[in-house]
């Protein structure tokens, strides 16, 4: 075997050599003639120098289109979000609601007249008596207006003598008294009026009960109809009220029991009754108010949250059952179509859902499997196939605090 094809029997171990066009047109050229001329050795070492030089290079060549491999990019990470698990639509057609827990009557008192506060009695908390005095004003004006009045009632009185004496002396006539009457009259309303609003000078409770709320100072200015104290009736009921769908309100009915949970006692479950049921619904949200009566407790108050759960006597609906979900989580709607994120193996997919309109702050929809995790938070960041991680709200905040 010749010292040609020795050398280049050692060359194609860098395999991408052949593919180099330079490496194939070398090879080419070094490759011994099949007719050698003749002048003996001297022409055959000529072409083995020749050849081992040619192989050098084709591998010099070789290695240098080779190169590294270069290193493909890496993925972006997924999208961090967070997801709610769909549960099936209520079978049993229950009504849950929350509202605040308030006395039937609650006052918010205030004067009729304007004036400067000089006294406030009551602080928040303060029990009262009906006809207890809780807050006054400076009556200066009042009385002034009081004397006036009385100093124009007894003047019109005496003009009313004079005429009548006039008129039974023949000297005027009996219009000059029908007009000393309607003067008297007059007077005697003016002196009223300001008499009433002397006694508004003090503003005093109309029933016995508890003081809820103080909202002004004594030297502050307070104009009429301004309330001062807000007071609650004890001897009324402990009422509940909360809004209910109109959807929902069908099947409520007056005397219908009702179990009621307070935030405040979290392990009792208070018995309740529907005492009345709102005729109009709200403007804005279309909810219809449903007051419920709680049996009063000493350590239930006005202003904690309740929440109520009622047994639904509408009829069995033949239409889709909805279920509810987080009103971010519907990424669009429009008429009883909407569309959702829904979690599929760590990616968001796209999924159409039935439309049933909001409720609050959650979305009713139909369509979804139960137990199908939607996007909720984050899913104006995402696409159809996007890679997801679902993460945790609490950790999220409490890796934010620690790198603050």
């Amino acid at each position: 075997m010749g010292a040609n094809e020795e050398a280049a029997k050692d060359a194609p171990s860098v395999r991408c050599a052949a593919t180099s066009p330079v490496a194939r047109g070398r090879s080419e050229t070094v490759r011994p003639s099949p007719h050698p001329q003749s002048g003996g050795g001297g022409a055959r070492r000529s072409l083995v120098t020749e050849g081992a030089s040619g192989v050098a290079l084709i591998t010099l060549l070789s290695l240098a289109a080779c190169g590294p491999a270069k290193t493909p990019a890496a993925p972006p990470p997924p999208q961090a979000v967070e997801a709610v698990a769909v549960s099936a639509p209520r079978a049993s057609g229950g009504v849950t609601a929350t509202g605040t827990l308030e006395r039937r009557r609650e006052m918010a008192l205030s004067f009729r007249i304007a004036g400067v506060l000089t006294r406030v009695a009551v602080e928040a908390g303060d029990s009262v008596r009906a006809g207890q005095v809780l807050a006054s004003i400076d009556p200066a004006a009042v009385d002034a207006r009081q004397q006036a009045s009385s100093s124009d009632l007894d003047k019109a009185r005496r003009d009313l003598e004079r005429a009548k004496t006039l008129y039974a002396k023949g000297y005027v006539a009996k219009v000059r008294v029908d007009d000393a009457e309607s003067a008297v009259r007059s007077a005697a309303a003016a002196f009223n009026s300001a008499a009433f609003d002397r006694r508004w000078a003090q503003l005093v409770s109309p029933a016995s009960g508890v003081v809820l709320e103080r909202k002004a100072q004594a030297g502050e200015v307070v104009q009429p109809g301004q309330a001062v104290v807000t007071v609650a009736d004890l001897g009324s009921p402990l009422v509940l009220r909360v809004p209910l769908p109109d959807r929902e309100v069908v099947g409520v009915a007056v005397g219908q029991p009702v179990e009621v949970t307070v935030d405040a006692l979290p392990s009792q479950v208070l018995a309740g009754n529907v005492t009345r049921v709102g005729q109009s619904a709200d403007a804005r949200t279309g909810a219809v108010t449903v007051e419920i009566e709680v049996a009063a407790r000493p350590d239930l108050r006005s202003g904690q949250i309740a929440t109520a759960r009622l047994a639904s006597r509408a009829p069995v609906s033949t239409g889709p059952a909805f279920a509810r979900i987080p009103a971010e989580a519907v990424l669009e709607a429009t008429g009883g179509k909407a569309a959702v994120l829904r979690l599929e193996n760590g990616r968001a997919r796209r999924t159409p859902v039935q439309f049933g309109g909001f409720d609050g702050d959650d979305a009713l929809v139909a369509g979804l499997p139960d137990g199908a995790r939607v996007i909720t938070a984050g899913a104006g960041f995402v696409s159809d196939g996007d890679r997801v991680t679902v993460t945790d709200p609490k950790a999220l905040g409490s890796a934010k605090a620690g790198g603050r």
